[in-house]
């Protein structure tokens, strides 16, 4: 018996060491990265003004905070170099004031020249930031340059007047004397935060991109005060416990999910959901999920819903391949759509709903028309949630929707 058990011990022991040399040892896991995109304007052309030796103060809010932050500058629809000579970041106060900015570097320089159709993320900065904070990013332009921007920023930015030289680091606004409704050259904010555990990107057009979210009744208007849908979905996804994930917003007004709609205005051309992907979504950090609401727009410029469809099979394969969960809302109702238009979006949503998955090509639904469609007129918005075009949600309609997606379905 001694001996038997002896050979056990040493068969044991033989069984172990073999595991250990081929590598069949527990395995420690992989380093996650603490680096999540919190906020996020895509850029979707040229801003309508020169640049000329002055500084831009634009606020952004993140979702979520963390111990440093760095920043991704384009120059997407630039057609010459853009130089940044410096650049800050710091907690907004009221107005333009700033407080706590510090100084943003790129690969460790104070300036840095981006080439036409090019982009560039800063190095972190050791900035503390919590969740729905307001942030601050100066930018000083010694030359001339056409910034790119994101025309909706719903809020006021700022620039100082011509020739005013390098300002980013005042702690008051008052050389900011110029205020604008864009945001210009900052596309994006990462924050490095180990206790986070995704971002979900909101993808799609001006539903997404918060038209409506400024309008609180006939003749009331809120600029600043961040109720877009994905503003509200933010503060849920903090006030409900450490759910983990940032939210970011991709949505361009206008824009449509395929390539091929005949009436695509020129302004919106080449900003299809497939040609800006990439750039849009997939150079984020941390994405784990995306809210896709995109068609209302391919109707109205003539797409059919074959022709919706083959983009959503594009995208949504794209966003898989990944490792991206893609959670898809229906084309929502429009008081304007012919009936045709409306076969078309019914044979989108049949797609969409069926099984819950569309039909095998997405994750989940999240059916934003059962909190928006009128009861008594399906075709158009409850009056409660509609800014009056009959197609947008007002603030109240914003709520309604971030309150009806489920926080959970989001974590990874």
């Amino acid at each position: 018996m001694r001996r038997s058990g002896r050979l056990a011990a040493l068969a044991a022991a033989v069984v172990l060491l073999a595991g250990l040399l081929m590598g069949s040892a527990p395995a420690t896991q992989p380093q996650r990265s603490p680096w999540f995109t919190s906020w996020a304007q895509s850029q979707q052309g040229l801003a309508g003004k020169t640049l000329d030796n002055q500084s831009v103060r634009m606020v952004t809010r993140l979702s979520q905070g963390g111990d440093a932050l760095r920043i991704r500058v384009q120059n997407t629809f630039g057609k010459t170099p853009l130089t940044v000579d410096r650049a800050t970041a710091g907690l907004s106060g009221p107005g333009a004031s700033v407080t706590g900015a510090r100084p943003l570097t790129f690969h460790g320089q104070p300036s840095v020249t981006i080439p036409p159709g090019g982009e560039v993320w800063s190095d972190d900065t050791a900035l503390a930031t919590r969740p729905d904070t307001d942030v601050s990013i100066s930018m000083y332009v010694a030359g001339t340059v056409v910034p790119g921007q994101h025309e909706s920023a719903f809020r006021q930015n700022y620039l100082t007047a011509p020739g005013a030289g390098d300002h980013t680091a005042d702690s008051t606004g008052a050389a900011y004397t110029e205020t604008v409704t864009s945001t210009y050259l900052v596309s994006a904010i990462d924050v490095r935060n180990r206790a986070l555990r995704g971002t979900v990107v909101a993808y799609g057009s001006s539903v997404v991109d918060g038209v409506g979210s400024t309008n609180c009744g006939p003749g009331c208007t809120e600029l600043g005060t961040n109720r877009r849908w994905t503003d509200d979905l933010a503060r849920r996804v903090v006030a409900e416990g450490p759910r983990g994930v940032t939210i970011a917003n991709a949505g361009i007004s206008g824009t449509t999910s395929s390539a091929a709609c005949p009436g695509t205005p020129g302004r919106v051309a080449g900003l299809d959901a497939l040609s800006r992907l990439d750039r849009d979504v997939l150079a984020l950090h941390g994405v784990t999920g995306v809210i896709y609401y995109y068609g209302t727009n391919d109707l109205a410029f003539g797409c059919t819903a074959e022709q919706i469809l083959d983009s959503y099979r594009q995208v949504f394969q794209r966003l898989r391949d990944a490792g991206i969960d893609v959670y898809v809302t229906p084309i929502t109702s429009r008081p304007g759509y012919t009936d045709a238009q409306n076969l078309h979006r019914h044979a989108v949503g049949t797609f969409t709903k069926r099984w819950n998955n569309c039909s095998g090509t997405c994750d989940a639904v999240v059916d934003f028309d059962q909190v928006l469609k009128d009861p008594l007129h399906p075709n158009g918005i409850y009056p409660a949630y509609d800014t009056g075009d009959g197609v947008h949600a007002n603030i109240a309609g914003q709520q309604a929707i971030a309150d009806f997606i489920p926080v959970p379905l989001l974590v990874p």
